[in-house]
């Protein structure tokens, strides 16, 4: 039993540990950006649909090089607009990510990943590329010079 519960905190650490620190609020995301001096990413995912939106997550956001990085230089913030109605989102969040892509996704290109600075000043934006970690990272960063 004691083996058991050890384990599961460990295994819990270490999973948060590796988890992306995503902002669901995009005054929040702002705000850290300001006070952080950090460029704020905003993607437009569809988590459950667009299979782009998954190979990025996959193969990108989740991977702990890019988790690494992107904690010490940019504010992460997520608009999701998911179809199943299992991943049905809180009606404020719904509204809130369609107020994003009115300003942000006008084209409504999935994924989309806009780079913004803390007055949420387009910086410049991109999509899916079948490229590593660290060159998805060069990609967002020649938008910030």
């Amino acid at each position: 039993m004691k083996k058991n519960l050890i384990l599961t905190i460990l295994v819990l650490v270490l999973v948060s540990a590796q988890a992306q620190n995503w902002q669901n609020d995009f005054q929040t995301a702002k705000d850290i950006s300001a006070s952080e001096n950090k460029p704020i990413i905003l993607v437009f995912s569809g988590s459950d649909w667009c299979a782009p939106c998954m190979k990025l997550e996959k193969e990108i956001w989740s991977t702990e090089e890019f988790i690494s990085y992107s904690d010490e230089h940019y504010v992460m913030l997520k608009a999701d607009f998911p179809k199943k109605s299992k991943n049905t989102l809180k009606a404020e969040k719904e509204e809130e990510n369609k107020q994003l892509a009115a300003v942000y996704n006008t084209s409504g290109f999935f994924p989309l990943v806009v780079i913004l600075d803390k007055n949420g000043k387009v910086l410049g934006s991109l999509g899916y590329q079948k490229v590593s970690p660290k060159e998805y990272i060069g990609l967002i960063n020649t938008k910030l010079k």
